[in-house]
C-alpha cells in the first residue's frame, strides 16, 4: 500500500488537536454547568458525559478518515490496457537557399523551424517525421511517437546544407509518402514548410498521387511577397547574384503552395513570422479520423480513498446522533 499524496498524511495531526478541543470545552461546560446547578440537576447533567466523549472520538475519527481520504490510499493492483490514438504527419521542411532570405525575421529557415516545434507541440499524441527538402528529400527520421527528436534534429538543419542543392519539392513529397503505413487512407498528413520556389516542377502529378493515396497537404508558405536579397553564409553584406551578376530577390512563391494544398483537400496559410497563426492547420488536423498507433498494459494501484471518507462520514453521522450536550430536562 501507498499513498498518492503523502504529504496531506500532515492533516492527521489534526485529528488530536479537534480531539483535545472537544474536550477542553466540554470540560469548560461543566465547570459552568457545575457552579449553579443543584445536586439532582447535575446528575441528569452528568448523565451526557459517556455520550459527550463518544462525540469527541467521533469528531477525531472524522477528521482522521478526512485526512487519510485526501492521501489517497492505494492497494491492490489492477493492469489496464492503454491505447495510444492520433494520426500520422511528415513534416517536409524546405532548407534551400533561398530559406536564408531574411525578409521574415530573422530569417526564412529559423521562422520555419520554429514553426514546426510549435505545431508538434501543439499536436501531441500523433505520430511525427521529418523530411529535410532542397534539390532532394532527406528523410530525417521516420514516423515515431517520440517528439522530442524533430526537436533536436531541427537545430542540424542549416540553409543549403544537403549535397544537392536548389528547391524540388516533388522529390522529398515522394520521399514523405513512403514513411506511411501501407494500410489506411483516413490518417495521413504531410505539412509542408516552403517559400514556394520549386525548380523541379511536377507537382500536379505528385499531387495526385499524394491525393489517391489519401494523405492531405497543408502548406505553410514563409515569406513575402516583395521579398529580399539572399545572403551567402560566411560572407558579410554579401547576397546571391544571377549569371549577370545582379542581385537575386527571392520572393514567396505562394500559387505552387496554394495549388499543391487544394488538390489535396488541405489548407494553405502565409506565414510572415515565426508566431503566424496556425489554427487553420492546427483545427484541421485535430479534426482528422484517429487511428491505434499503439498499446501497452500498465499496473497500477486501486484508489481506495472511498473507504477512510465513509468512514469519516459514519463518524460524523453518530456526532450528529449523540448531541454532546442535551437540552435541560432531556435523558442520557
Amino acid at each position: 500500500m501507498n499513498f498518492a499524496e503523502p504529504r496531506l498524511l500532515l492533516l492527521l495531526l489534526v485529528a488530536p488537536a479537534a480531539a483535545v478541543l472537544a474536550a477542553w470545552a466540554w470540560r469548560t461546560r461543566l465547570r459552568a454547568q457545575a457552579e449553579w446547578a443543584g445536586v439532582g440537576l447535575w446528575r441528569r447533567l452528568g448523565a451526557g458525559v459517556p455520550r459527550t466523549l463518544l462525540a469527541v472520538g467521533c469528531l477525531a475519527a472524522a477528521v482522521a478518515g478526512t485526512a487519510l481520504g485526501l492521501a489517497r490510499p492505494r492497494w491492490g493492483e489492477k493492469t489496464e490496457t492503454v491505447e495510444r490514438q492520433g494520426v500520422d504527419i511528415v513534416f517536409v521542411l524546405d532548407s534551400s537557399l533561398s530559406m536564408a532570405a531574411p525578409d521574415v525575421s530573422p530569417s526564412r529557415l529559423f521562422a520555419a523551424k520554429a514553426l514546426v516545434r510549435r505545431l508538434v507541440e501543439e499536436l501531441p499524441g500523433n505520430r511525427v517525421a521529418l523530411v529535410q527538402a532542397e534539390g532532394e528529400g532527406v528523410v530525417m527520421t521516420p514516423l515515431t511517437v517520440d517528439a522530442a527528436v524533430i526537436d533536436l534534429l531541427l537545430d542540424t538543419v542549416a540553409p543549403n546544407s544537403l549535397p544537392t542543392p536548389g528547391t524540388v519539392l516533388g522529390t522529398p513529397l515522394e520521399q514523405a509518402l513512403k514513411l506511411f503505413p501501407p494500410s489506411g487512407k483516413k490518417h495521413r498528413t504531410v505539412i509542408l514548410i516552403s517559400d514556394g520556389e520549386d525548380q523541379g516542377g511536377g507537382l500536379d502529378k505528385v499531387a495526385d498521387t499524394l491525393r489517391e493515396a489519401g494523405v492531405t497537404v497543408h502548406a505553410i508558405g514563409v515569406g513575402t511577397p516583395q521579398g529580399s536579397p539572399i545572403p551567402l553564409a560566411g560572407e558579410p553584406n554579401a547576397f546571391k547574384r544571377d549569371r549577370e551578376g545582379r542581385v537575386v530577390v527571392s520572393r514567396l512563391g505562394e500559387d505552387a503552395l496554394e495549388k499543391l494544398a487544394s488538390a489535396t483537400g488541405g489548407a494553405y496559410l502565409r506565414a510572415t513570422s515565426p508566431a503566424a497563426d496556425l489554427s487553420p492547420v492546427i483545427k484541421r488536423v485535430r479534426g482528422m479520423e484517429k487511428r491505434s498507433l499503439d498499446a501497452e498494459s500498465v499496473s497500477t494501484l486501486e484508489e481506495r480513498f472511498q473507504w477512510p471518507l465513509l468512514a469519516a462520514i459514519a463518524a460524523l453521522a453518530v456526532l450528529l446522533v449523540a448531541r454532546p450536550f442535551p437540552p435541560f430536562g432531556g435523558g442520557a
